[in-house]
């Protein structure tokens, strides 16, 4: 069994405006839809919290918040923890954060669960009163005694790990992906996508295919693109640096990044992350279709949809083109509850008379499904 196993049910309580959301199934492809302020961020934001425990960076990762006190659900006043179960394969990870009197977290309890038909229905207990999460220092140590433990660490580490939070809304001059970056930070994509020209680079000379692939999906949004110009320079360092620069067609100049719009960049990032070779178990992407043509996001809707098939795919929108992209049972509506966020799954046939006459983006847009704003 791979030790990458998507998410199968998700549970949280006392995470930003998330008050309490319970065995929530998640399946292939999940398309989280609502309003401005309904939670859809703070579901995303979750799985970036969940990324930097496993790397024991969960007190940075407060401190960046602005403090627990920002994390919890409405202030420490009312909300002293974070809880949370998620299940996947045969496994679990199940954490209790306490907030401290400093702004921080503790772990009040952190726990790896397994479910197989030779070692049962089981627990391994990792403690408490630790700040930073003890799964990747269990997992390497392999000190647990017994085979199923050490298994089950390895499964539980490995599957979290794999699973990856992309925002590429930074397009900015400053951003990453316009700047040069070391060639050497290659084996996968940054979830900013800052080593975008590095990660091309690779997959140009180790899997030639793949990055055809990419440079042909990016040349039925942005038809001028011919291609990328990947060409490494030696500093005195001798550390070799890269550029995303590239070419248009019937044209040999070479242009900066600098010279391609916003959508266009993040749409080459998007693509990138959908057509990875080694993707990971599951990938998270907020608003993908933030500044992308129509047509791109028409495109957007098809990668998503075959990327389904390779990985676990969850995405946050508001786009009524891109919602037209999927069925009714892949949409999660997220709204507000009295304040609270909620997350609700429909079912198609509740909708066949609708559908008869209007897209699924469109009932979205005339609110029948939820998820609109609202006073």
């Amino acid at each position: 069994m791979s030790k990458k196993t998507r998410i199968d049910t998700l549970t949280i309580k006392g995470f930003k405006s998330i008050r309490s959301l319970k065995n929530f199934s998640l399946g292939t492809l999940n398309v989280l839809l609502g309003a401005n302020g309904a939670g859809k961020s703070s579901f995303v934001s979750y799985f970036s919290m969940l990324s930097q425990m496993m790397e024991q960076r969960l007190q940075k990762w407060t401190t960046q918040q602005g403090s627990a006190d920002r994390i919890v659900s409405f202030g420490i006043k009312e909300t002293t923890k974070v809880e949370s179960f998620v299940t996947f394969g045969l496994n679990g990870y199940k954490f209790e954060l306490e907030t401290t009197v400093d702004g921080d977290f503790v772990f009040a309890s952190e726990k790896l669960f397994f479910d197989g038909p030779r070692y049962g229905h089981s627990w391994v207990d990792l403690g408490n009163g630790h700040t930073e999460s003890k799964l990747k220092e269990t997992f390497l140590a392999k000190k647990l005694g017994s085979p199923w433990k050490n298994d089950t660490a390895a499964y539980c580490y490995e599957s979290i790990s794999s699973w990856k939070v992309f925002h590429f809304h930074d397009t900015s001059d400053q951003a990453g992906v316009k700047r040069y970056g070391p060639t050497h930070i290659n084996k996968h994509l940054s979830p900013d996508a800052s080593n975008l020209a590095a990660y091309l680079y690779r997959l140009l000379n180790e899997e030639p295919n793949v990055y055809n692939e990419i440079r042909k999906t990016i040349q039925l949004a942005i038809p001028f693109f011919d291609d990328f110009h990947l060409q490494p320079v030696a500093l005195k360092t001798q550390e070799e640096v890269i550029n995303l620069t590239w070419r248009q067609k019937d044209s040999d100049y070479i242009f900066w990044p600098s010279q391609l719009s916003d959508g266009s960049i993040r749409f080459m990032c998007l693509v990138a992350a959908l057509l990875q070779p080694d993707p990971p178990s599951t990938i998270i992407i907020d608003e993908p279709e933030l500044g992308l043509h129509p047509y791109a996001i028409t495109l957007l809707g098809s990668l998503l949809r075959s990327a389904s098939t390779r990985m676990q795919v969850i995405v946050s929108t508001q786009s009524v083109p891109l919602v037209n992209e999927f069925s009714v049972n892949e949409l999660i509506i997220v709204d507000r509850e009295d304040g609270d966020t909620v997350f609700q799954r429909l079912e198609e046939d509740e909708f066949q008379t609708w559908l008869e006459d209007y897209s699924v983006g469109e009932l979205w847009e005339k609110n029948i499904f939820g998820g609109r704003p609202r006073r």
